[in-house]
């Protein structure tokens, strides 16, 4: 199996050749090792404490439930489950809506993620902010305040 790094690295470069066309994507999801950095990357999240619909919480993921889940996407069996609703309280005394998924979900959206990044992260402008590694509301803020003429007179 091919390590994750070069994996992801391999996606990336070839993102940047215009016509490349991708192909057998499913087959990265089959490597043991990129599930080992997905959970890495997602581990130390505070909601993973919360059980999914299944039950189950990070504390019981391992080796052979990775296997496992490698073997129902080989086989095409794998199938997401619907997310556990709960409704937490907001400021105004109402209630919002929160989906809690499984925790394979979560780590087969991890791995999926990983990919999606490596192939399309190198595309996307220098001024795109919006779901990006390092990028957010306060990057997209101070480039406005760093580039606009208008702002800097104040």
């Amino acid at each position: 199996m091919r390590h994750p790094e070069k994996v992801l690295n391999s996606l990336a470069e070839h993102s940047k050749i215009s016509m490349y066309r991708f192909e057998r994507l499913y087959r990265i999801l089959f490597n043991q090792e990129m599930y080992y950095v997905a959970y890495q990357k997602i581990y130390s999240k505070e909601g993973n404490m919360t059980p999914g619909v299944d039950g189950k919480t990070i504390d019981d993921m391992s080796i052979s439930r990775i296997e496992q889940l490698i073997e129902l996407l080989k086989s095409e069996q794998y199938q997401p489950m619907s997310s556990k609703r709960v409704y937490i309280p907001k400021k105004n005394g109402g209630k919002r809506p929160l989906g809690i998924p499984s925790f394979n979900d979560k780590l087969v959206q991890e791995v999926i993620r990983m990919i999606l990044e490596a192939i399309y992260e190198g595309s996307f402008e220098y001024c795109s902010h919006g779901f990006r590694p390092n990028k957010g509301c306060h990057t997209a803020l101070s480039q406005i305040k760093d580039t606009s003429t208008v702002l800097s007179g104040l």
